[in-house]
């Protein structure tokens, strides 16, 4: 289940726009209309928008007398950086591998190759 719930964050995150309106609730609560503002597309179209951040869990809607504020759900971001920082750890425990098995070789004379000293 939070595999699925993943895909939808990520797929979610996919489209640039999207991923400024969460930047933008980064910095704190705001209307469909105060988010629209800067785009140059609809009003409907920037609540699709926000419509596909809520079915993934990344943003909720909640009433204020007349206003209907979007607000960020950050725990949502503890679910996809425990599944980056997995696989960060390890890429780097395979990096010091890596690191490892490179300064065994530079500490290994080359094989089959003259020395100055074999040359002269």
């Amino acid at each position: 289940m939070a595999d699925d719930r993943l895909s939808l964050v990520f797929s979610a995150l996919a489209d640039p726009t999207r991923r400024d309106i969460v930047a933008r609730l980064a910095a704190g609560d705001a209307t469909v209309n105060e988010l629209a503002e800067p785009y140059d597309v609809t009003v409907q179209a920037v609540s699709k928008h926000i419509k596909v951040l809520e079915d993934a869990g990344l943003v909720s809607r909640s009433r204020d007398a007349q206003r209907r504020p979007c607000h960020l759900e950050a725990e949502v971001f503890d679910l996809m950086t425990k599944w980056i920082e997995r696989y960060r750890r390890e890429a780097e425990e395979r990096f010091r591998r890596l690191d490892v098995l490179l300064e065994q070789m530079g500490a290994q004379p080359a094989t089959g190759t003259p020395t100055k000293e074999a040359a002269s």
